[in-house]
């Protein structure tokens, strides 16, 4: 009789993503999500619905980005690598989520890490405020 493995412990983390149809930078990001671990639905829809989903659910204008997943109740903006997502679910902050605001150079799924600009991934407070969540230095 084998041992019996919990059916959370091999659960990849589910991300809901939404996203405009005609942006190719969200694919990526996508792909590399998929690459490291998480499982992802995307659901197409109008940058108008996109706004509002984002304005609805605690997002700042200036945190915004191309596309919004929403994972294990976070909502996770734009390209946040994978690590942050990560560190997230694991501290689980009393927050919105995470937001890599609008589409730094080098950051997931917007071209290669080694050429990459500088850029930094914020935690979005309930009250709407933020704070640095991590750094990403130029390359």
């Amino acid at each position: 009789m084998g041992l019996a493995t919990p059916a959370l412990a091999t659960a990849k983390p589910l991300i809901e993503v939404l996203k405009d149809p005609d942006c190719g930078c969200c694919g990526g990001w996508i792909e590399i999500m998929q690459r490291e671990g998480f499982e992802l639905t995307v659901q197409d829809t109008t940058w108008e619905n996109l706004s509002r989903y984002k304005a609805t659910n605690g997002i700042p204008d200036e945190m915004v980005s191309c596309h919004t997943g929403l994972v294990d109740g976070y909502f996770v903006e734009g390209h946040v690598p994978a690590a942050d997502i990560r560190r997230l679910l694991d501290e689980r902050p009393d927050a919105v989520g995470l937001a890599t605001p609008g589409m730094p150079y080098g950051a997931p799924g917007m071209g290669p890490e080694n050429e990459r600009d500088a850029y930094t991934v914020f935690l979005i407070r309930k009250d709407g405020s933020t704070e640095v969540f991590s750094q990403y230095e130029a390359a």
